[in-house]
């Protein structure tokens, strides 16, 4: 499924960048941080976001000495990336093979490093509601052969959710799947 990228884009790194900001658009990072995360030169990394942001793919704010860079949300092709992104990473079949098909299922979160746009072959699924843990077991397996990554998910109930609710702010996190009420 990687191929889809390596396809059109030759190169790796702005693989990479575009991953990690239109997975989670929300994420801002400067570019010393990204060059450690991806394990490239900051030579490398800087001609890249040069060419993103000049595409206007990606905005920059300058935050005292650092250049904060972020997906550019208002950018025509946003949504197609956002979407192409979520497939090459996984969680479209995340969402389709377990969510969907888990019983009482109140809310789903992607947390920690997927959150902000690492790829790191572990997707920290967290999951809100009464959930069949051998369903949920059974499902994840079976999605993980197909997307070629770990799944680990955290299950909690909703008063444990509502006590974990602080540690969750303070962690890379998003929204992915939420129950709509009935009317």
């Amino acid at each position: 499924m990687t191929d889809l990228f390596s396809g059109l884009i030759s190169s790796k790194t702005r693989i990479s960048l575009l991953t990690r900001f239109f997975f989670n658009p929300g994420t801002k990072s400067y570019l010393r941080e990204l060059s450690k995360d991806l394990n490239v030169s900051t030579n490398a990394v800087r001609e890249e976001l040069n060419q993103l942001t000049k595409t206007k793919l990606l905005t920059s704010e300058k935050e005292g000495r650092n250049v904060l860079y972020t997906a550019n949300s208002d950018h025509p092709l946003f949504p197609e990336l956002k979407s192409m992104v979520s497939k090459v990473m996984g969680l479209d079949q995340v969402i389709e093979s377990i969510l969907t098909r888990l019983g009482d299922l109140e809310k789903a979160y992607i947390i920690d490093d997927y959150a902000e746009g690492k790829d790191t072959g572990i997707i920290d699924l967290l999951l809100v509601g009464n959930i069949d843990q051998y369903h949920l077991n059974d499902l994840s397996r079976k999605t993980e052969r197909y997307i070629k990554r770990k799944i680990r998910p955290l299950v909690l109930t909703s008063e444990e959710f509502t006590a974990f609710m602080p540690k969750l702010e303070n962690r890379p996190n998003f929204l992915v799947w939420e129950r709509q009420e009935k009317v």
